[in-house]
């Protein structure tokens, strides 16, 4: 049995209580936890809509909707590991270098106590403090990024941290095994013919929404799995990956995307893998009325934790 572990909404009512995520114990403690689910509320990093600073507590207030056994990967995450809300990391709003410190050294103890981050965002500029402090902990780590963007331009308005920016950053700043990264779900249009290139001259493997289209989603998990192998992998979920039909509440949105069935299918594909942490960026409760891109974020956060709790179950099986 889990040490801690959510509110039973058979017990108390899913609208009761303090909106932690999952209703997990808002416990800042690394102390017989295995997950802890992290909000970072900073949007500076934006270049058009801004507000995902609120995406933390929208996606954690329609988390109390969710159950504990993940039927279709077949675990029950809380027999497997102990979670807490360990609730949000300091930022300061409109200086984004005094942030990346902030977000970077309020990670670590995270980190240092072997347990597992699952970071809320916040726009995309926030993972690169986070993979700094991946680097320290781990060394340098595979990057799974799902996005309609690839966000590795170099400078917007003459500076070089935006949310249009981390990865071409990280890959400078030597933090990720690039020639095991891969990047996926990129579409719309771009700034010239090789904005593209501009990832694959860094060394990641690139795959348009277009390409998955044809390809079909098992080559695409496959393609995954032959990129990744046995690395240490950190997983990037920005909501735009999934089109706006279905996630309408993002800062960046492109049209022609993947459907919320088809992003939780290729989440799940990504068991197997040696995942050491994720974030999910880039929700905008603003530009989302119903709900529904928040209750997919936390829906995609639930399969970050059922990856987890799965390779905990397969490892004490053996």
């Amino acid at each position: 049995m889990s040490e801690y572990r959510p509110v039973d909404p058979r017990e108390s009512p899913r609208f009761a209580g303090i909106k932690t995520f999952m209703r997990l114990p808002h416990i800042k403690t690394t102390k017989g936890v295995d997950i802890a689910i992290v909000g970072v509320p900073f949007d500076t990093g934006a270049s058009y809509r801004v507000g995902a600073r609120f995406g933390p507590e929208a996606i954690r207030s329609v988390s109390a909707l969710l159950r504990h056994h993940n039927e279709v990967l077949d675990v029950s995450i809380f027999d497997h590991c102990s979670v807490v809300d360990y609730g949000d990391l300091p930022v300061n709003p409109g200086y984004i270098e005094d942030s990346y410190k902030m977000i970077e050294d309020g990670i670590q103890p995270i980190l240092d106590g072997d347990v597992i981050p699952i970071l809320l965002g916040g726009d995309h500029s926030v993972t690169l403090p986070e993979l700094r402090a991946m680097a320290k902990k781990h060394g340098t780590v595979a990057i799974i990024h799902f996005d309609s963007h690839s966000d590795t331009g170099d400078k917007r308005f003459g500076r070089k941290f935006t949310h249009g920016t981390p990865f071409r950053r990280a890959v400078e700043e030597e933090l990720i095994m690039v020639e095991n990264s891969i990047q996926v779900g990129m579409r719309g249009s771009i700034y010239s013919r090789d904005s593209l290139n501009d990832a694959r001259k860094l060394g990641f493997d690139l795959i348009t929404t277009v390409e998955v289209q044809k390809q079909g989603i098992d080559t695409l998990i496959q393609r995954i799995h032959d990129r990744v192998g046995d690395v240490k992998a950190f997983v990037s979920f920005d909501i735009d990956f999934v089109d706006p039909a279905y996630a309408p509440g993002t800062g960046t949105p492109e049209v022609g995307g993947f459907t919320s069935s088809e992003a939780l299918r290729i989440v799940r594909g990504l068991k197997g893998l040696n995942l050491i942490g994720f974030d999910l960026v880039e929700v905008l409760p603003q530009y989302d009325p119903s709900q529904i891109t928040a209750l997919l974020a936390a829906n995609i956060v639930y399969e970050f934790m059922s990856l987890i709790a799965l390779r905990k179950k397969l490892e004490s099986a053996e």
